[in-house]
């Protein structure tokens, strides 16, 4: 064109003259029309992209089943994320360069012509227009990618191991090879992560180990081919999954911990919240601890009561003590639990020491670890317990058998051969305890004894036996059931325990029925045994018509001269021919309705149960002895049952054991520096089918084998095994003193407890029970371990082993106290 040399025309006529300003408008305004045209179309390549593919992304990323390529690498941005500012400032420049240049090629015209200036002005105001629309454009993209950056360091936050096989077509010829670069990048770790998850597959094929399951359906499915791009609805879920089996494995090498409880399993399984329908309601729904439980810093108080260090929540309530209407049946000595479970610290007594280990603990305690001394007063005489030196010394005897346990053990077998102590009989219910010296001797007859008494006047009786390393509750025979299954007790002993059995049509001795096994025993040791006060004879007449209406056989009445003392064996019928020949129905047969097994808050039922005849029927045949019965699946669990992991039961049983006898072998015995010989009390906190106690059978220890009462009812198969436990909740305090035990065990415990109550409250009783020096494992989810580890650190808790993505802790409580 020749409009380059416009200012150059002259002019020589009027009609040249006109005729040339109409061309040069012409011209002008074409040049215009396609400037604006080439300009209105232009817009930077990268925003154009940004606008069209983010917003969507955006919206509908909550549906979108693939990742986008944000999550391509773990740990880096893009690099049109990290580029991204500097690619709209070049974007800008590159715009403000073509339209100089474009500018440039304008003719420019007279001022003094008025109808080019006019055109200017038009232009201009055209221009800036434009300008405004780019600017406006600019920012809606700079908006949109500050908010994907954001994303996108969210998203990296966390452990990504996906990549998406999509990537959004970028127009910019500028950007093309980044890009390239990065989509290699991309296929290459598509690559990688096939192969590992190939790699897995495998390895889950030729393991085929019950406790590497990495969820519930893969529990279930363990031949299913897993493929999480086409058999999955997400990717993310399915590599996570497989994330979480690489980091369950032990310092030992084993699996760190049990897998999830199969959701078909739970048809197959009632529990107690399930069992009890009269149980008192204390759940809380929708309570966690995300307040103060990830608070490393959070402040303890010590508590402020009464009871002072031997304060216990449930059975210290003043409050609601007060309000009992009665207390003829020992109601006040019963359960009431705080509506809120205490957060305070127990005190400890003055002088406290470390408790003398096992077996000279059964023999002598420190005397200010249990500061008491109205039991050595008043029982002295009775070889109970008496003050020696800093020592409270214990001589092995009881109001029954003062020359000592031993001898009195003995006697009964001999009185009654079939006893068969430790081998027929490995499971005793010692009522009104004392300080345990019967169970605690008992021990040396591979005998396990459940003692309880109540917490009365006879000061302490029971924190004497556990502080002895003897297993002790605090409970008592009132309106309620005990917390056991039924027909779990080979023998059921009671000395000089002044309990009214014939009153109230029974219901205390039909209690003992219930917990008894068929074709099990009861030694009575009183005085109507072998007394002849008016009292004691009214007494026995009254429990010789009750025993006989109950079908309870009088086998043999023994009298120890050396004691001074005799004992009374009545057997329990192991079928219902006894129930059906009676002439009155007195006491009467429990409705078929009324389940035995129903013991959380459950009130007392003066009738008894059927003896079970069915071959699969627990209780219909004797347990094998011990020690075998401990390692073989019960006889009445079928293949036709699902196990609580998911396979059928006798499977899952035999899995369960062999996983905690390597657990315990291989991590527990050296891999968390515990040192075995200075632990004697111990508590499964979920105990399941009791593996871990199990796994521990050969040490000189014993276990508290805890089953929450919203998990599967499996207490009956521990006890069955020869192991014995407890039913709680642990939303509640534990019916035992502070300072009981050495080591408490807590398998995927917490993570549950967090949907029903409060953490900080749940660590607050794991530090009243331990022992100062006792040990806490954890084995849990990574986030759950994070969260009780800042508690405990926060408790001034020694955190002696931790891997939270092995999912597992060991800590050690300290002497402190705020």
């Amino acid at each position: 064109m020749a409009t380059g040399k416009a200012r150059n025309v002259k002019r020589s006529t009027g009609t040249s003259y006109s005729s040339t300003i109409t061309t040069i408008i012409f011209i002008a305004l074409c040049i215009l029309g396609v400037w604006l045209l080439t300009s209105t179309s232009f817009t930077p390549p990268q925003s154009t992209t940004r606008t069209a593919t983010n917003t969507p992304a955006h919206t509908t990323s909550h549906h979108n089943s693939k990742p986008s390529t944000n999550e391509d690498i773990p740990g880096e941005f893009p690099d049109d994320h990290t580029k991204s500012n500097d690619a709209n400032d070049n974007a800008d420049e590159h715009n403000e360069k073509q339209e100089t240049q474009r500018g440039n090629d304008i003719p420019k015209l007279d001022n003094d012509m008025n109808p080019e200036k006019l055109q200017g002005e038009e232009s201009a105001e055209e221009q800036e227009k434009q300008k405004a629309l780019e600017t406006q454009t600019s920012e809606e993209s700079s908006v949109t990618q500050n908010q994907e950056i954001k994303q996108m360091k969210e998203k990296q936050s966390q452990p990504v191991k996906t990549v998406s096989q999509e990537t959004p077509q970028i127009e910019s010829t500028e950007n093309h090879i980044s890009d390239h670069d990065q989509q290699k990048r991309i296929e290459e770790h598509q690559k990688q992560e096939d192969a590992q998850i190939q790699q897995r597959k495998q390895e889950m094929k030729s393991k085929q180990d019950p406790h590497g399951a990495i969820s519930d359906d893969q529990i279930q499915h363990d031949d299913a081919p897993i493929n999480p791009v086409e058999d999955t609805p997400n990717f993310q879920e399915a590599a996570d999954a497989f994330s979480k089996k690489k980091h369950e494995s032990s310092p030992g090498g084993e699996s760190a911990g049990i897998p999830k409880e199969s959701k078909d399993s739970k048809k197959s399984w009632s529990t107690q919240a399930d069992q009890s329908e009269d149980q008192k309601e204390r759940r809380k729904s929708g309570s966690n601890d995300k307040d103060s439980s990830t608070k490393t810093g959070y402040t303890w108080q010590q508590c402020n009561v009464t009871a002072g260090a031997d304060y216990i929540p449930c059975l210290d309530n003043e409050k609601a003590i007060a309000k009992l209407h009665s207390r003829k049946h020992y109601e006040h000595r019963e359960r009431h639990c705080p509506e809120e479970p205490p957060t305070c610290l127990v005190p400890l007594p003055k002088g406290y020491k470390i408790s003398i280990e096992w077996p000279k603990s059964r023999d002598k305690i420190w005397y200010h670890n249990v500061p008491h001394t109205l039991l050595a007063e008043v029982k002295g005489h009775q070889n109970w317990v008496k003050m020696t030196g800093e020592f409270l010394t214990f001589p092995g005897g009881g109001t029954q058998f003062i020359h000592g346990a031993l001898h009195y053990i003995d006697f009964i077998q001999e009185a009654l051969p079939d006893i068969a102590w430790g081998k027929r009989s490995r499971l005793v219910l010692d009522v009104g305890c004392g300080v345990a010296s019967f169970g605690g001797f008992l021990f040396e007859r591979d005998v396990l004894t459940m003692s309880f008494a109540p917490k009365d006047e006879h000061e302490a009786q029971v924190q004497f036996a556990l502080e002895r390393g003897i297993p002790a509750i605090s409970a008592v025979m009132g309106t309620q059931r005990l917390p056991f299954p039924s027909r779990v007790f080979d023998i059921v002993h009671c000395a000089r325990c002044r309990v009214p059995w014939h009153a109230d049509g029974g219901a205390l001795l039909l209690e003992l029925n219930r917990v008894l096994r068929p074709g099990g025993y009861f030694v009575w040791s009183a005085t109507p045994v072998y007394q002849t006060l008016e009292e004691d004879v009214q007494i026995w007449q009254e429990m010789s018509k009750l025993t006989v209406a109950m079908c309870w056989e009088l086998v043999t009445i023994k009298k120890d001269k050396l004691n001074s003392i005799g004992f009374a064996i009545y057997h329990k019928p192991d079928s219902n021919d006894c129930y059906e020949q009676r002439k009155k129905n007195v006491p009467p047969m429990c409705k078929d309705d009324d389940d035995p097994n129903a013991a959380w808050y459950v009130p007392l039922q003066s009738c008894m149960h059927k003896i079970p005849i069915e071959e699969n029927e627990r209780g219909s045949q004797w347990p094998d002895e011990w020690p075998k019965r401990v390692q073989i699946p019960p006889y009445w669990l079928n293949k036709s049952q699902m196990g609580v992991y998911g396979k059928p039961a006798p499977d899952d049983f035999a899995s369960d054991y062999e996983h905690w006898k390597k657990v315990v072998s291989k991590t527990y015995m050296s891999g968390l520096g515990i040192s075995w010989s200075n632990v004697r009390n111990i508590m499964d906190m979920r105990a399941v089918y009791g593996g871990f106690a199990a796994a521990l059978k050969d040490l000189k220890v014993w276990v508290m084998n805890v089953v929450n009462i919203d998990s599967p009812d499996t207490l009956p198969i521990i006890y069955e095994r020869g192991l014995f436990g407890i039913y709680h909740d642990w939303c509640e305090s534990f019916s035992t003193y502070p300072r009981t035990y050495d080591l408490l065990h807590a398998d995927h415990l917490f993570s549950r407890l967090k949907k029903r109550c409060k953490l900080v409250g749940v660590m607050a009783e794991v530090d009243r029970i331990a022992r100062p020096g006792g040990k806490l494992i954890v084995r849990d989810e990574s986030s759950t371990i994070k969260e009780v580890e800042n508690l405990l650190k926060s408790l001034h808790w020694e955190v002696t082993f931790s891997k939270n993505q092995e999912g597992i802790l060991s800590a050690q409580k300290s002497d402190w106290r705020p």
